[in-house]
């Protein structure tokens, strides 16, 4: 399916460029808190990330495969590698795949890591865990992740995990345009590390425990009311990556959950 809107096949860079270019984004950039004199008074506490939140991504999305189909809508033979900068042992490790291996070990949730899950065709539900944690579910193979924001850290020997641990922030821009002030405008950035080895595509493309995940989350809201969700997805992996591998999967939202369907993780399909 062809995604109605161009805007998307851009790198994200360029984009969020062409945005400021034309006005759409506001101009001014929020300056840091200067430092407290003696006898001033109290600051207020700094908002929660849930009150801070320049766009609502709250709500359940479908993706919509608008790159790689045939290697996201079905699942590829082995050997199909194109379009993954692997290492030569990364190659190795693929040309090894053998998902009745993956099945019967108990690890058919090595394509539904945090590296490659939103990738996975289906649906996902954000809730808010609490104010400082974004909660996100995939009906495809029932994953969670968490993003924590604020000072948040993982704890010292915390044990790898599929979805690893993210540490999350508003990218937030608020100034004036030439009408007024205008509401704040900006992204969400993840980073996730203390992943499980995993695959980045379902026939054992692998990533290894070193890698680092980076995200940025943008919405965007069409004319006719329709609003899209643009991950564009860093996936940086010394060990099976010779450079960083980038995707953009996109989402559509959906006015409710009555499509929500979990199901497994499955090593074949």
């Amino acid at each position: 399916m062809k995604h109605p809107d161009s805007r998307f096949r851009v790198p994200r860079m360029v984009a969020v460029g062409a945005w400021l270019l034309i006005g759409s984004a506001p101009m001014a950039v929020a300056q840091g808190r200067a430092g407290q004199t003696a006898g001033a008074a109290t600051p207020a506490a700094p908002p929660t990330a849930k009150a801070a939140t320049p766009i609502d991504l709250t709500g359940y999305w479908v993706s919509v495969i608008t790159e790689d189909w045939r290697w996201r809508m079905v699942t590829p033979a082995k050997g199909e590698y194109a379009s993954v900068p692997m290492t030569a042992e990364a190659k190795k490790m693929a040309d090894a795949w053998n998902p009745e291996k993956d099945e019967a070990s108990g690890e058919a949730c090595r394509s539904y890591g945090a590296a490659a899950l939103m990738r996975v065709p289906g649906r996902v539900r954000i809730t808010w865990r609490d104010d400082n944690t974004l909660k996100i579910e995939t009906d495809a193979g029932s994953q969670t992740r968490l993003f924590h924001f604020g000072n948040w850290h993982p704890a010292l020997g915390r044990k790898p995990t599929w979805q690893g641990d993210s540490v999350a922030e508003w990218e937030t821009v608020a100034g004036r345009g030439a009408d007024g002030p205008r509401p704040a405008f900006g992204d969400l950035k993840v980073v996730t590390t203390n992943m499980r080895p995993g695959y980045l595509r379902k026939n054992g493309v692998p990533y290894s425990a070193n890698a680092v995940l980076t995200e940025y989350w943008d919405l965007y809201k069409e004319k006719n009311g329709e609003q899209w969700l643009v991950i564009t997805t860093y996936v940086d992996d010394p060990v099976y990556l010779q450079q960083t591998y980038i995707t953009s999967p996109n989402f559509l939202r959906e006015p409710n959950g009555s499509k929500w369907d979990p199901t497994p993780c499955s090593a074949k399909w």
